[in-house]
């Protein structure tokens, strides 16, 4: 199975979740990026190479933007994590300090 590695946004949003059935849907989320990572949507422009996977829960949109790293083998890095409230926004921003 593909490995996965969370950087610190995406890790840090996940771990302050206080509602287990949001933090169980961001664990079947990456679990089926895990098993396919084509499944995101491709991004374009500013953030080409980066996917995005859409995750709804209570009326909200939240989001989980993530790359694929080719090295020995397949590894999915989730960069980001959150609602879809200024989250492109907040990604842009954090690709840029990298």
């Amino acid at each position: 199975m593909t490995e996965v590695r969370f950087l610190p946004p995406a890790a840090k949003f996940i771990k302050k979740l206080k509602d287990k059935k949001l933090k169980n849907l961001y664990q079947a989320a990456v679990d089926k990026i895990r098993e396919d990572y084509t499944i995101g949507e491709a991004k374009t422009g500013d953030l080409s190479g980066i996917y995005g996977y859409d995750i709804y829960y209570n009326k909200i949109n939240y989001e989980l933007a993530y790359t694929v790293e080719y090295l020995e083998n397949v590894v999915v890095v989730v960069i980001m994590a959150g609602t879809r409230e200024n989250f492109y926004d907040q990604l842009k921003q954090y690709m840029r300090e990298l």
